[in-house]
């Protein structure tokens, strides 16, 4: 089993309505269960499209799934929720990111673990730093 970190963003219809949601069909993942999940905040979104603000939240999973397999679930809940990706940094009903994978370190098409702009999102190290005090790593 792995703890994998999972970011939820949204900015589009009921942007609350959007991340429970997701926390529900993350916790409906395949040998997967929620552990935590971080307080809401709202942020500004990034880039240069005009748009409103996110909502933004983080959960702690342990999964026996294979980082593929999180990331193809990450993407059905996405799209279960009209994700539309033709705009990048555009505005979106629901995205969902691997932040951590336990401590693995991938870089393959369409999958780079840790996210490469985890260093650049304030709010994911706040929200990373929350997670990990409500669980720590169990020796």
């Amino acid at each position: 089993m792995e703890r994998v970190f999972v970011a939820l963003g949204s900015n589009v219809g009921d942007r609350a309505a959007h991340l429970a949601f997701a926390r529900d069909r993350l916790a409906a993942l395949p040998g997967t269960r929620v552990l935590a999940v971080s307080q809401v905040e709202e942020t500004a979104p990034l880039g240069s499209i005009p748009q409103g603000p996110y909502l933004n939240q983080m959960a702690l999973l342990e999964t026996s799934l294979g980082p593929r397999d999180v990331m193809i679930g990450l993407l059905e809940i996405e799209r279960e929720r009209g994700r539309d990706r033709d705009v990048r940094w555009g505005p979106r009903t629901l995205d969902l990111d691997i932040v951590r994978y336990g401590d693995w370190v991938v870089s393959e098409l369409g999958l780079t673990i840790p996210h490469p702009e985890l260093p650049n999102r304030d709010f994911w190290l706040r929200e990373l730093a929350e997670l990990e005090a409500l669980s720590p790593v169990r020796a």
